[in-house]
């Protein structure tokens, strides 16, 4: 819809659009390796599978968090700055933050994975998951030592913390900016083109921080297997709904789109 539809061609949407493209990919990494365990006898993976699906999953979700933070920035500059948009936001500082996002994140994610499967791996090597994740192949490692933990906390803090902190400190302008709107329906309009994006930060980063701020001594399995889906899964495809749903030039989209399709 974005690409085809000429209004949306604005830095918001190529935010979006490059959002949804995340969650496609995320989710891709999952799915068709979850739905073959499902349906075969056959349920092991070959140690060069986890380690891809491993950095993937990583790589993605660590570029999420940081696109989750420009997007904030973008919603800060809509509202605060709403004639100087356009210049402000160019084409070509939109495309440096995704290259930066993408960039930064599968850069962590090689020192994660680097780092995790270098562990001695003693158990018996049955992954209690439904993929290759932290938690369970920590499970099955001899002795986690405080150097692999430190890197565990460096990377929630370089690429979880610091986009929280980023996007907080957005939206303490954007509330300060809607609160010198003087008129009570141009501060809901405003307050509504950030209420999409809140609701995806709230879903994606509570999810994450539940999962990954523990301590290994922590980790419970059982508890995490029935979360786990829902951040693989549910929550990359709630969040092309939750932006298409609320938006009116989305649906108006789509209508065109319907229209042409059927003449």
């Amino acid at each position: 819809l974005i690409c085809n539809d000429s209004r949306l061609h604005t830095p918001m949407y190529f935010f979006i659009g490059n959002l949804s493209f995340l969650d496609l990919f995320y989710s891709s990494v999952y799915i068709p390796k979850i739905l073959l365990t499902c349906i075969s006898e056959d349920k092991s993976i070959s140690f060069a599978g986890c380690l891809s699906q491993f950095f993937f999953s990583a790589g993605l979700a660590y570029s999420e968090c940081y696109l989750l933070a420009s997007m904030a920035y973008d919603r800060y500059v809509a509202i605060s700055k709403p004639l100087l948009y356009v210049q402000v936001m160019s084409r070509r500082l939109c495309i440096y933050m995704i290259l930066y996002s993408y960039t930064g994140g599968f850069l962590n994610a090689t020192i994660l994975t680097s780092n995790t499967f270098t562990l001695d791996f003693c158990a018996d090597n049955v992954i209690d998951d439904f993929f290759c994740d932290v938690p369970p192949l920590v499970k099955l490692a001899c002795n986690v030592n405080d150097s692999y933990q430190s890197v565990l906390y460096f990377l929630l803090a370089s690429n979880v913390i610091t986009p929280v902190l980023l996007i907080l400190a957005s939206y303490l302008f954007i509330i300060a900016a809607i609160l010198r709107i003087r008129s009570a329906q141009g501060r809901l309009k405003a307050f509504s083109t950030c209420s999409s994006h809140l609701i995806s930060v709230i879903l994606y980063f509570g999810s994450f921080l539940y999962i990954y701020s523990r301590p290994s001594s922590s980790y419970s399995l059982e508890r995490d297997k029935m979360i786990s889906p829902l951040y693989t899964v549910l929550f990359p495809m709630l969040n092309p709904m939750i932006y298409s749903l609320r938006n009116k030039d989305v649906i108006e989209a789509l209508r065109k789109l319907f229209k042409l399709a059927q003449t």
